[in-house]
């Protein structure tokens, strides 16, 4: 077991170098190819709307970060959206917060980060789906040898709240 994984581990940073590195910081998004690009996301059922700002208002506010060239930048999404900066896919799905009476207060967002595979034109492979907790990063981590994303935010209000 030793013996493979000392293998992997050089084999993947090696492969990992050849990779072109990514606009710089203050570029604009890239086009997202068409066979990527995502429909709206489907209207809730008032049933399961819940309280608070409808899910199609709220914007999150998410960190991304190119761990090769120390870039980091915030994106401000709403669930539905999508932006591509460089080689990577940022889609977020849905944000979260809990109610000011509610404790502990918790902040959360579905994301999905789709990263270009090396050599191709727009080849894109889904690298992580799941929802990420700004006051828990570590329920669920992004595991990517140069990118990495967290929740920062989730603008929305809930009724009686100033």
């Amino acid at each position: 077991m030793r013996g493979a994984l000392a293998l992997f581990v050089p084999a993947a940073l090696l492969a990992s170098c050849g990779q072109e590195a990514d606009e710089p910081a203050g570029a604009a998004p890239t086009a997202i190819p068409e066979n990527l690009q995502q429909g709206e996301l489907p209207a809730q059922p008032a049933a399961e709307a819940g309280i608070g700002t409808p899910m199609e208002e709220r914007v999150a506010t998410l960190g991304l970060l190119n761990k090769r060239n120390n870039v980091s930048r915030d994106l401000e999404m709403r669930p539905g959206e999508q932006q591509r900066i460089g080689d990577v896919i940022v889609r977020l799905q849905a944000c979260e917060r809990t109610a000011p009476w509610e404790m502990p207060k918790e902040t959360g967002a579905f994301v999905q980060l789709l990263v270009k595979q090396r050599g191709t034109e727009d080849d894109f492979r889904k690298v992580f789906s799941g929802w990420l907790f700004a006051n828990s990063p570590s329920l669920n981590v992004v595991e990517h040898p140069i990118y990495d994303v967290w929740v920062k935010d989730c603008a929305m209000a809930f009724p009686g709240e100033e």
